[in-house]
């Protein structure tokens, strides 16, 4: 069984959060610490720790994360300057919360992909 995260208090909002989109599946709200201008965290409501305990029970679900990213780049402006969609899983990719989540970043030129520094 997955574990509590702090973001599934966010979800049941015991813990605060700019939450800007939530339904039955998917829960957004605003980065507490921003790479961009716009920088929202989209996530799935129910705890599934990393891409790697993906299920393919899930794969609709899941789904819904790029709908609600596509509505909410279109709600933020950042539609048509473009943006990015990042999921990080695991310690190399510097996952932070084990609670998969999307990160929608856009507002500015975001530059390369990766700089290995």
């Amino acid at each position: 069984m997955a574990q509590e995260t702090i973001f599934s208090k966010i979800i049941r909002r015991e813990v605060p959060a700019k939450i800007v989109y939530q339904d039955d599946l998917v829960t957004a709200f605003h980065d507490i610490n921003p790479q961009a201008p716009v920088h929202i965290l989209i996530i799935p409501n129910e705890v599934i720790p990393t891409t790697n305990d993906v299920e393919s029970s899930q794969a609709s679900n899941l789904g819904t994360l790029f709908i609600v990213a596509a509505k909410l780049a279109k709600q933020f402006s950042i539609s048509e300057s473009g943006y990015r969609l990042i999921v990080n899983c695991n310690k190399d990719a510097r996952q932070e919360v084990f609670h998969l989540h999307m990160h929608l970043l856009g507002g500015k030129d975001l530059g390369p992909m990766l700089s290995l520094d």
